[in-house]
Formats: C-alpha cells, sequence, structure tokens
C-alpha cells in the first residue's frame, strides 16, 4: 500500500474537521440564539479555515508551487491556478476568522456566524470535496 503524503495525511485531519463543521451548522440552525453554541462553531470555522489552507498549501506543494507560508498567499496562488473558485470570498473569510480570534465583539460574532452560514461552508466545502477527489485520483 502506498504512503499518504503529507498533504494527505493533513487531509484526514481537515475531514474530521469538516465534519464537526457540519455537525455545527446543524445544531446552530436548529438553535440560532445560543450563544454558547455560537461560539463553538465559529471556534469550529476557525479551525476549518486553519485546516484548509494548511492542507492546500501542502497539496500545492506536491504540485510543484513551492513553499507558501500564509493563507492569504495560499489562497491567492490555488485561485490563480484554478484549484479554488471564489478567491475574494477567501479572502474575506481569513479577514473574518482574523477578527474573530483576536477579539471578541456580539454584533460581529453573530455576523461572522451568518456569513460561515450562508458562504464559508460553501468553500470550505467546495475545497474539502476537491481535496477528496485529488486524494482518490492518486
Amino acid at each position: 500500500m502506498k504512503q499518504k503524503t503529507r498533504w494527505q495525511q493533513r487531509l484526514e485531519n481537515f475531514e474530521k474537521a469538516f465534519s464537526s463543521l457540519t455537525i455545527a451548522v446543524e445544531r446552530i440552525k436548529e438553535n440560532p440564539n445560543d450563544e454558547m453554541l455560537r461560539a463553538g462553531f465559529i471556534q469550529t470555522y476557525e479551525f476549518n479555515l486553519e485546516l484548509a489552507w494548511k492542507t492546500l498549501s501542502e497539496y500545492l506543494q506536491d504540485q510543484g508551487f513551492g513553499e507558501i507560508s500564509s493563507p492569504k498567499n495560499v489562497f491567492r496562488t490555488a485561485f490563480q491556478a484554478g484549484y479554488v473558485k471564489e478567491g475574494e470570498l477567501w479572502m474575506e473569510a481569513i479577514r473574518d476568522r482574523n477578527l474573530t480570534v483576536h477579539t471578541y465583539n456580539e454584533g460581529l460574532a453573530e455576523k461572522v456566524k451568518e456569513d460561515i452560514l450562508g458562504k464559508y461552508y460553501f468553500i470550505i466545502k467546495d475545497l474539502y470535496l476537491r481535496l477528496k477527489q485529488e486524494e482518490n485520483n492518486e
């Protein structure tokens, strides 16, 4: 059996995190006003975004792009190379993640929750599915 590459190993962690995010999406839809649930939901999103860019970075290295060290540069490179769609939406997702990690504001938390549900979950899902497809093709 072929040994997994570094990006494939990281994809396993991304898969687990994405599964948790999917469950969190369903729970927050059922209890949209639960503040503790919202906090956990946003943190689950933060983990997913972190694993998304790190997995994608490893994948791009495997494809010959060299080491790319920041989330914005990873998504910029991936967008330019056609590996992800919605380049500006990824930049927005990173900006929101940076805000939620460093500050807590009720209004911001609610806005980010809605953005995760309406936009960010879907781009993370698209990336996850794309990487799973690439893994299956190897």
